[in-house]
């Protein structure tokens, strides 16, 4: 029966390419007109068919984590490629929606994320092995999206930029106070002390972020203008002249938006500039993918862009800017893949075989969910004062390349 029901699932989603697929029994099938990209997957275990069609991206993602689901000549990409193409254009069939509907009226118990939940969930990710991340990251460790501002730029150039453009957003002089919202390993806090003479604050649950921070601010010179906290943001208390948050949102749960919408209004100055960077979804609201959920970010999630803006509607912020990046965090996480590969001894050497193969197959799949099925990254710019910024983005893009110091000047 499972066996038919897969068959049938797969029939409906390969309208585009060639998959052919070898099943626990030996027996191989072919689905699609062949008229685009190939891959071919083998099965090595009788509960995959089942699994699959209960619940794809963990049966597969699981699977290949384990060994029983293997692609020829390992070719992880080219099979995402052609599944998420396709699953992107024919969505689900008929008989697996009620399983889908399942996930999004479950989503809110999914991303509950009080403080001590918030806290295990951080864990999780970012306390791994530093190591690990100096592997496939840039030298300051910037693990959000980059900004290619241009094609031939290097993810260190890339990364530099994206710091820049949100620097301008914020338009900083020196002596502002300046809150950093999950501050990862302090790049960001540390950039707006040295170059623009602000004076940060930022936060963070993670023990390990917390104290490279802190030891990276006390080696340059700053640890009198760039502090790092252990603590939820709910806790912080006072007013900055500024706040920022680059790629902490998702981690939020559209349960506590409100919660954390109220926040940036209470600790933001009344003539504040807060920009919140997130990924967003170019679609209407959904759920995260389960095998997602459970191996890399629990709690996490990706709003749609009517869902953040809601929630900033309810705590008196103008929306000052939005501006939404499409393909740079694809761009980012390819060059993130190749480093990770180019060292995938030494990740080995670090954790296991099963460990390497779920890393890769996370980078690969969320390149491919940014270049093939919309996924974005949104820059909402927000203010409690309607004229806190200049009324054109003139000031965004500078026709000189003068010291960006000078820009909100």
């Amino acid at each position: 029966m499972w066996t038919k029901a897969l068959d049938g699932l797969l029939t409906h989603l390969f309208k585009r390419g060639r998959l052919r697929v070898t099943y626990p029994d030996g027996l191989t099938r072919a689905y699609g007109p062949g008229d685009g990209p190939e891959a071919a997957v083998t099965l090595h275990d009788a509960t995959l068919p089942r699994r699959i069609v209960i619940s794809p991206e963990m049966a597969i993602g699981e699977g290949y984590m384990d060994g029983t689901v293997t692609f020829d000549g390992d070719d992880v990409y080219g099979f995402l490629s052609l599944a998420i193409m396709n699953i992107a254009a024919q969505g689900q069939p008929w008989f697996r929606r009620p399983l889908e509907g399942m996930r999004r009226l479950t989503r809110r118990l999914d991303q509950f994320n009080p403080v001590t939940r918030s806290r295990s969930n951080v864990a999780h990710h970012y306390d791994l092995s530093g190591e690990l991340y100096d592997l496939f990251l840039d030298e300051d460790r910037q693990y959000s999206c980059a900004y290619f501002a241009r094609a031939d730029m290097t993810l260190e150039e890339a990364q530099a930029a994206k710091k820049a453009h949100i620097a301008r957003k914020l338009l900083i002089k020196p002596g502002m106070r300046v809150l950093d919202i999950g501050c990862g390993w302090g790049g960001m806090g540390l950039t707006l002390a040295r170059d623009f003479g602000a004076d940060v604050t930022g936060v963070t649950l993670s023990r390990e972020q917390h104290a490279m921070a802190n030891a990276r601010a006390e080696k340059a010179g700053l640890s009198d203008k760039a502090r790092f906290e252990l603590m939820d943001y709910r806790d912080v208390a006072g007013q900055f002249d500024r706040i920022v948050s680059v790629g902490m949102f998702e981690h939020v749960g559209v349960p506590h938006y409100d919660e954390y919408f109220a926040s940036v209004h209470r600790l933001l100055r009344p003539d504040g500039i807060a920009l919140i960077h997130t990924i967003g979804r170019a679609g209407p609201p959904g759920a995260t993918s389960p095998w997602i959920t459970k191996y890399i970010f629990p709690g996490g999630y990706c709003p749609a862009m009517s869902e953040a803006t809601a929630a900033i509607e309810h705590h008196h912020l103008v929306t000052t800017d939005v501006e939404v990046w499409r393909l740079h965090y694809a761009e980012t996480l390819r060059e993130w893949r190749r480093r990770f590969e180019a060292n995938i001894d030494r990740v080995r050497a670090l954790y296991d075989d099963r460990f390497c193969r779920m890393w890769r197959y996370y980078l690969i799949a969320s390149e491919l969910t940014f270049r093939l099925n919309n996924q974005v990254v949104f820059q909402f710019q927000m203010s409690p004062k309607q004229d806190a910024v200049p009324l054109t983005r003139d000031y965004l893009y500078p026709g000189d390349s003068d010291d960006l110091r000078h820009a909100a000047e």
